[in-house]
């Protein structure tokens, strides 16, 4: 993996670490994707009904609306081995599968205007090695695909394992690298090379909306999790607010205003808005009788968000 040199922090230059050799895979959660309405804004999450978007037994996770809203993007594993990407119509409530390869598609995300076909996206792909087997170190990069699941493309030959990625422009992007630590680095589609940008980062990774900025979460020497905000071009890192008591994989959204942020906990889902002091509790699934809720996605127009929630044993 090529990477630039580092980039300053406060007391000196933090280093790329060599990826390490990943342990055996474990088996997938089983989860469920609902979809969450919000017919008057953030606050009418509170007693709005969620409705199911994939919930066949197995691993159905990582949604993303499209740039539009009227989709959802989405990865399935239903037999512990294969993860392809979906799409749900959200005018139909209707799931397609995408991607037919014999590898593990993860993570898809619309790309940006000018990075590629209108409608494409891009995945992390678990690759295998020339022998066509699993590799002992995984082999973990970004691919673009058309919007039909189509012509495969790879974007980073050199950067790897990539574990999350999120576009910030059409050349650049903020990937989650694994490593020990894992580190979040600002790769350009133009130089085909990232640069080190933090470490200890968790892997939630967003644009915030209307602006050139990107969010991630840090575990601080303290062991506390912080949600701070990268500048791309300055590449200054500003801290925002403490991660929510309990958060588990401190998995976050941001609302279209580019101001509030929605982060899960157990069963529940809660807000906070720039400059408020606390966190403020939107959503309880358990009176949807609904598990543990990870990952959240935001429509466009925040008129819903869906969740990903822990099926239940």
């Amino acid at each position: 993996m090529r990477v630039l040199m580092a980039m300053a922090a406060l007391t000196g230059l933090l280093q790329t670490p060599a990826a390490q050799p990943a342990a055996p895979p474990a088996p997938l959660p089983g989860t469920d994707i609902y979809l969450v309405p919000l017919t008057a804004g953030l606050a009418s999450m509170k007693m709005a009904t969620p409705t199911p978007v994939s919930i066949a037994p197995g691993y159905d996770n990582q949604p993303n609306f499209t740039p539009d809203g009227s989709k959802i993007l989405f990865a399935v594993n239903r037999d512990g081995r294969q993860t392809d990407v979906y799409v749900f119509d959200r005018a139909t409530r209707r799931a397609t599968q995408l991607t037919h390869t014999a590898e593990n598609e993860n993570s898809p995300t619309n790309v940006p205007p000018g990075a590629g076909p209108a409608g494409s996206f891009t995945v992390v792909q678990s690759e295998f090695d020339k022998a066509g087997a699993k590799p002992a170190s995984p082999i973990q990069r970004l691919w673009r695909f058309n919007a039909d699941g189509t012509a495969p493309s790879l974007i980073f030959a050199d950067i790897n394992p990539v574990g999350y990625h999120a576009w910030i422009d059409a050349d650049r992007l903020v990937l989650y690298v694994l490593g020990q630590p894992a580190t979040l680095q600002i790769a350009s589609v133009k130089t085909g090379k990232a640069e080190v940008a933090a470490g200890n980062v968790g892997r939630s990774l967003h644009r915030i909306p209307g602006t050139t900025l990107a969010s991630f979460v840090q575990k601080e020497a303290s062991g506390e999790y912080w949600v701070k905000q990268i500048d791309i071009a300055t590449k200054e890192i500003e801290p925002l607010v403490k991660a929510v008591d309990g958060s588990s994989d401190r998995d976050m959204a941001w609302m279209p205003d580019g101001r509030t942020i929605v982060m899960s906990s157990g069963t529940k889902v809660w807000s906070w808005t720039k400059g408020a002091a606390a966190w403020s509790e939107v959503f309880d699934g358990a009176a949807s009788q609904l598990g543990a809720i990870s990952r959240l996605s935001v429509s466009p127009k925040g008129d819903a968000i869906a969740i990903v929630v822990a099926e239940k044993k």
